[in-house]
């Protein structure tokens, strides 16, 4: 049944799926094909690509680190509320479909190959924009199962600690980890009023906030003050 692709009638398809720009989102598929194998055997875990997507329009600071640039890229194309595993294998795999079989029909009209390169970066471009859209559209009903998931688990961890795991906690943006005794969990923070926290701070969990999902903290020592105070 294999032997099919090795015989020349495959070399058509390898050569599609190899010249630009299929070969992007064939690396990226490729990609995302052994990420779910690893998942799958347990070596990483669905949340450990996952990125912070702050409140309101990304600042500027923010815009310029790459966590910023793909948390406003997700909330322009509305694809928050589901695991990045999932969004960036069904956009690799729609950007394939549609950029090889632009390639298979097209592509061989060209008269000169460097004009695969010219022609094909907004082939590429195009492929991104369509697939990200039809992406948010596909995750739609999707995300009303994460979040109700995530939020029985979220509610369960007020009052722990955890550490800061981003370049900083403040009260529009931030993540901590906390350890669950497995391979640890992600959980959005915010600080209240003012007070921002740096990569590598314990805080608590002190209030989850359900209907935006993210927990109010404060540091470890302050909370042992407070409660020594009561004491």
């Amino acid at each position: 049944m294999f032997a099919i692709f090795f015989t020349d009638a495959m070399d058509p398809f390898y050569l599609n799926i190899t010249s630009f720009p299929t070969a992007f989102f064939t690396l990226f598929l490729l990609f995302c094909i052994f990420f779910w194998l690893f998942a799958v055997l347990g070596v990483v875990d669905l949340d450990f690509l996952d990125i912070d997507i702050p409140d309101s329009e990304v600042s500027v600071n923010d815009g310029l680190s790459g966590a910023g640039l793909l948390g406003g890229l997700l909330m322009r194309f509305k694809l928050g509320g589901v695991p990045i595993p999932i969004i960036a294998t069904l956009i690799s795999l729609f950007g394939w479909f549609f950029s090889y079989y632009i390639v298979h029909f097209l592509f061989g009209y060209l008269p000169f190959d460097w004009l695969r390169y010219v022609v094909g970066l907004p082939v590429l471009l195009v492929s991104l924009y369509v697939s990200a859209i039809l992406t948010g559209f596909i995750i739609r009903p999707l995300r009303p199962i994460f979040q109700a998931a995530d939020q029985e688990v979220q509610k369960g961890i007020v009052g722990q600690i955890a550490v800061v795991r981003t370049s900083r906690v403040d009260k529009e943006f931030g993540e901590a980890k906390f350890d669950d005794g497995g391979a640890g969990l992600i959980v959005k923070v915010r600080s209240y009023n003012e007070e921002v926290f740096k990569s590598g701070d314990l805080i608590v969990l002190l209030e989850y906030d359900e209907d935006k999902n993210f927990y109010r903290v404060i540091s470890e020592p302050e909370f042992n003050g407070k409660a020594t105070t009561k004491n």
